[in-house]
């Protein structure tokens, strides 16, 4: 009788399958050497191979967040997620898995390369941001729609498609009809598309892509408007001050307050309102110009630190590579020779004098690295007191301006309620007027509910003027705090890094030695 098939479970992405493949492909020599004595650091892979590992789920990928190559294939993956994290990715290899549908690519912007081949997938969508994709390989999947390929103009730098293996590739006007709609493709299903090919394609199908074009042009202008808008909007929101270079402030103050749309009905109120809501733009525009400028400024100040950071390093590491290199070129050729010293005494001299050496190495190493320590923690102390007096200054420019646009409030305040007071007054001298709208008469009811009523208004314009002033001086505040917090922690990483790659190097030279002496007795 015949055993069954044992089934096999899927396997589930944890960190001990990461860590074990990580090893496997991390690096070799003193590279790898500093690697495990530092320990595994997903942040710093950049390539990771996951194929042939009965994987079911994408997860627990978020840590690797300079990743460039990734490979899944041959799994029973049968959905694309867990891989927003990873905006760096720009080799992605899903191919034969048990994949239906193209969703989760949307922060992959930089993928270049995706394979998807063997799948169950049968319909192309969701990729619109791969706006760098090159090489797109979906052969032997379920794509049937021949028009459908049409979705894949969108990516100008699509130069190689596989389809083969689908129905789609099946149709006899398959071999025309993409070279005619890709005109920038290069390949099809890995084969040269030549000349003649695409001068055929382009007569057959002339009149339909004219027309395709020309709805293109449409769509590429609203597209283009929108990306500048989003664009805009992001660097305003890095700066603390979208909406304020227009009333966006002003209208948001008014929007939520229903008193005042009942106090806008009084006469005369809608005027100087208007004139209220011109001087109070005019503040709120040099608030967003002063917020860009304080922007850049920032911006500018933390560059050229980390240009003075960078030559430091450079010029630094440029002397220890010196030193080294001095030290290979005088005694390499003497360890060498001491290979075949047979006096014992003679071996021991020698041995004693090139150790001599290599602590020699070592101190002039660290003492240089002590040097370059010194030279990036007074520059930073410099970085820390400019960068912080800018952020001052200009957290002292921005609750300046907000203090005008309170002064226009409260201006306002006393305009509104001298009106609601005086038609409150009228009111109750006329025995009421029988043309005043429902909504102004239920505040007349008595001269607390008129103050009240004005009150809660001003209030409401108030908390949103602060909510502004909150938001510019407490990010910015979190800004200074976040960039010094982050130059430390990387200088001690960089600072913990080099002093390991030196006692690697001598440790080195000493087991040399070491091996030496073992022999020799």
């Amino acid at each position: 009788m015949s055993q069954p098939y044992k089934t096999i479970e899927p396997s589930v992405i944890d960190d001990k399958m990461l860590e074990e493949m990580v090893k496997k492909q991390g690096p070799s020599g003193r590279a790898g050497q500093i690697a495990q004595l530092e320990g595994i650091d997903f942040k710093d892979v950049d390539h990771l191979q996951l194929d042939f590992q009965n994987i079911l789920k994408i997860d627990n990928m978020w840590q690797f967040t300079s990743l460039t190559k990734l490979q899944l294939d041959n799994n029973v993956i049968e959905k694309i997620e867990g891989l927003n994290t990873l905006s760096n990715l720009i080799w992605l290899d899903l191919s034969f898995n048990n994949i239906e549908m193209i969703e989760g690519l949307d922060e992959l912007v930089k993928l270049e390369d995706l394979s998807l081949y063997n799948n169950r997938i049968s319909k192309f969508e969701n990729m619109d941001s791969l706006v760098n994709l090159q090489i797109f390989s979906i052969g032997k999947n379920h794509i049937s729609d021949l028009e459908s390929v049409v979705y894949l103009r969108r990516f100008k730098r699509l130069r190689t498609l596989n389809l083969a293996g689908n129905p789609v590739s099946e149709s006899e006007r398959y071999s025309l009809y993409i070279p005619a709609f890709l005109p920038n493709l290069m390949y099809l299903d890995f084969r040269l598309i030549d000349k003649l090919t695409k001068e055929l394609a382009l007569q057959m199908h002339n009149s339909d892509i004219a027309y395709l074009v020309h709805q293109e042009g449409f769509e590429f202008k609203s597209l283009e408007k929108m990306r500048l808008e989003e664009e805009e909007l992001a660097l305003h929101q890095d700066a603390y001050v979208e909406y304020l270079n227009g009333p966006g402030l002003f209208d948001s103050m008014y929007a939520e307050d229903l008193e005042a749309a009942k106090l806008l009905l009084l006469p005369g109120v809608s005027e100087f309102v208007e004139q209220y809501k011109i001087e109070f733009t005019e503040v709120c525009q040099k608030l967003f110009k002063y917020g860009l400028e304080g922007y850049d400024a920032r911006n500018k100040e933390v560059e050229g630190f980390l240009e003075c950071l960078r030559e430091a390093n450079e010029n630094n590491q440029q002397t220890g590579v010196k030193m080294i290199k001095d030290f290979e070129d005088k005694n390499k050729e003497a360890l060498n020779e001491m290979q075949h010293i047979s006096d014992s005494v003679l071996m021991e001299s020698k041995t004693r004098h090139l150790r001599g050496k290599i602590n020699k190495l070592w101190s002039k190493l660290m003492s240089l690295e002590m040097q370059l320590v010194d030279q990036l923690e007074e520059a930073s102390r410099e970085f820390e007191r400019n960068i912080s007096e800018i952020v001052s200054t200009y957290i002292e420019n921005v609750q300046a301006l907000i203090a005008q646009c309170r002064d226009l409030e409260n201006r306002n305040h006393e305009n509104m309620l001298e009106i609601a007071m005086s038609s409150y007054d009228k009111m109750g001298k006329t025995e009421g007027d029988e043309e005043m709208p429902e909504e102004l008469r239920a505040l007349f009811i008595d001269k607390d509910t008129v103050i009240n009523t004005v009150n809660a208004s001003h209030d409401l314009h108030l908390l949103k003027i602060d909510n502004q002033e909150d938001k510019m001086v407490t990010k910015s505040n979190a800004w200074v705090r976040d960039v010094l917090e982050k130059l430390h922690t990387d200088e001690i990483a960089r600072n913990r890094k080099r002093v390991l790659e030196i006692n690697i190097y001598v440790s080195h030279w000493r087991d040399e030695l070491d091996f030496l002496e073992i022999q020799d007795t």
